[in-house]
């Protein structure tokens, strides 16, 4: 009868990357999602003047901050938790729908789209760097298992 060394190490090597990656790769989207949120906010208090001198923003523009309400709703979260693999932002203001898409009496003031459009590109590298973080300490060990396990598999061909 073969006899198989390893497999429990092997197995605790999988078991935790099962664990940490979606830990990792959560926190990386955390952080996108927080650097979308900042992005809007600033798009929102850029140049703005609240109170008297207060001038609207131009349809298609982000919306100038008044009362700071819409800037000061903007958050990032986890719903589903640390290791859920989803984050969301959203503003809370009772009216920030209706300026990020517009109603029949007023053009859009988007400022959640363009604020996800100008960090896009910084996503994946991120998410990327926290898969790597996990996987590369294994790397080496899963390697040597998967291939002691794919002898042992082949030699068992012919019994």
């Amino acid at each position: 009868m073969a006899r198989v060394r390893g497999g429990g190490r092997f197995a605790k090597t999988m078991q935790n990357l099962r664990t940490l990656t979606p830990r990792e790769a959560t926190a990386a989207l955390y952080t996108a999602g927080n650097m979308i949120e900042i992005e809007a906010e600033h798009s929102i208090t850029e140049g703005s003047i609240s109170g008297k001198g207060h001038v609207p923003s131009l349809p298609g523009e982000p919306p100038n901050a008044d009362t700071r309400l819409l800037d000061g709703s903007i958050e990032t979260e986890m719903p589903d938790g640390p290791e859920g693999g989803r984050v969301t932002v959203t503003s809370n203001a009772p009216y920030g729908a209706f300026l990020e898409f517009g109603t029949s009496k007023m053009a859009p003031r988007p400022y959640m789209a363009p604020a996800a459009e100008k960090v896009k590109d910084k996503v994946a590298p991120l998410v990327a760097a926290a898969i790597k973080k996990v996987v590369n300490p294994y790397a080496g060990r899963v390697s040597e298992d998967a291939a002691a396990f794919i002898k042992w598999q082949e030699s068992q061909k012919g019994k």
